[in-house]
């Protein structure tokens, strides 16, 4: 293990029992290059998800009293100490090889880089076709009606084979800096839920690029909430309207 560079992450979890405790140790048993600390930021679950990790002794845990959204949990750690290199991730992701050591050494390598995601992948090895482009009204509201206008946001004819910039960070899982990280305030706490990550990714073009690594992969059970249910519906809706005005205007 090298002792050169400290790497930290955080996994937000809400009633995660049956899946956030099979991601901490995927990352515990895949992590070796790099000292990692390992954050569970938990919202008040009420399935004894924190105490049932806790237990495990694979992560320090970070208990808030109410579920107080994505980001604003999230930003919890920046209270804690934070590593050169800092990574969000799901408490649905699953890795089964030593990505964050690998993708720390192409932060080494490259240092105008701020932010980067790798390649997401569904359980049967296909790719996750994820936002890349910059959210807007047509991508955001015409995009759940048009297959074209779709297709446009997230890249989905367009096949990634090297290291590429790109303008939205899939907040699943990322790395992102940790001086940028703190610079920036961490995410915007006043959205509750989607499009944190959008806006994340924005201001870290200010320090610096913000990467597609298709070189590394990591394995996501995706569920489109927002697709299937009317509550994570409107929570989405309410983001969107926040985002695109708090960015009406600016980099174009």
């Amino acid at each position: 293990m090298s002792a050169d560079v400290f790497v930290s992450a955080s996994i937000v979890t809400y009633n995660d029992i049956n899946r956030a405790p099979a991601t901490v140790d995927s990352i515990v048993k895949n992590t070796s290059k790099y000292p990692l600390k390992l954050y569970v930021v938990d919202n008040a679950s009420s399935d004894g998800t924190a105490d049932f990790i806790e237990k495990s002794g694979q992560a320090t845990i970070i208990k808030n009293s109410d579920n107080v959204g994505f980001g604003a949990a999230h930003n919890a750690v920046l209270k804690e100490t934070i590593g050169k290199y800092h990574f969000v991730i799901n408490p649905d992701i699953t890795i089964n090889s030593d990505v964050i050591s690998n993708m720390v050494d192409y932060f080494e390598a490259n240092p105008d880089v701020a932010m980067a995601m790798p390649k997401i992948l569904n359980f049967d090895g296909s790719e996750q076709k994820l936002p890349k482009e910059r959210p807007t009204f047509k991508r955001l509201f015409l995009g759940r009606l048009s297959d074209k206008i779709r297709a446009e946001y997230v890249w989905a004819n367009k096949q990634i084979t090297e290291p590429t910039e790109i303008n939205f960070c899939t907040g699943c899982f990322f790395c992102i800096r940790g001086d940028v990280y703190k610079e920036l305030g961490g995410f915007d706490e006043r959205y509750f839920m989607y499009l944190e990550d959008a806006d994340l990714a924005l201001k870290a073009k200010s320090k610096g690029r913000v990467m597609m690594l298709p070189q590394f992969e990591v394995t996501h059970a995706w569920e489109r909430e927002s697709s299937k249910s009317f509550k994570y519906l409107s929570i989405h809706i309410i983001s969107s309207f926040k985002f695109l005005l708090k960015w009406r205007g600016k980099h174009k």
